[in-house]
Formats: structure tokens, C-alpha cells, sequence
């Protein structure tokens, strides 16, 4: 099973062949435990105001690819302590 580096790494390089699941693995280490699940969707709560929150999907297995740069996107904000 990769660590959260190397699927992060991944992520960077090709945003549409990340699987759902490793994605839900990133953002329940950045995030923690998702705030709305067990639909196709999942909802994280971040630290910050204005739109707090990171909403990813599930299609057939796959994250969708705008979905993973936003979640790039959160994750470099977290990292640069912009909250």
C-alpha cells in the first residue's frame, strides 16, 4: 500500500488516474475524518473561512480530476499556513 507521499506524488503528475480511494487516504490525513459520507460524495472540513470545505466524488472508482487539483490546491494552503 503507497504512503501518502507517493500518492501525492501521483497526484501531482497525472490528476485523472488517481483512484477514489487513495485520494480519501489524502485528504483523511490533511483533512481528518470526513464530515458528510457514504454517498458517492465526500465532504472534509478545512481550517480556513470562506469556503471550508473540500468535496470529493467517486466515478466508477476513480477521483474526478478537477476534484484532485483542488484538493492540491487545499493542500499547499494548509502547507504555507494560510489559515
Amino acid at each position: 500500500m503507497p504512503d501518502i507521499s507517493d500518492i501525492l506524488a501521483k497526484m501531482r503528475r497525472n490528476p485523472k488516474g488517481v483512484r477514489f480511494a487513495d485520494l480519501c487516504r489524502v485528504c483523511d490525513h490533511y483533512f481528518g475524518k470526513a464530515r458528510m459520507s457514504g454517498s458517492s460524495h465526500r465532504v472534509y472540513k478545512t481550517p480556513w473561512p470562506g469556503d471550508p470545505r473540500v468535496n470529493i466524488q467517486n466515478t466508477k472508482g476513480k477521483a474526478k480530476p478537477y476534484q484532485v487539483r483542488q484538493v492540491l490546491m487545499a493542500i499547499e494552503k494548509l502547507e504555507r499556513n494560510d489559515v
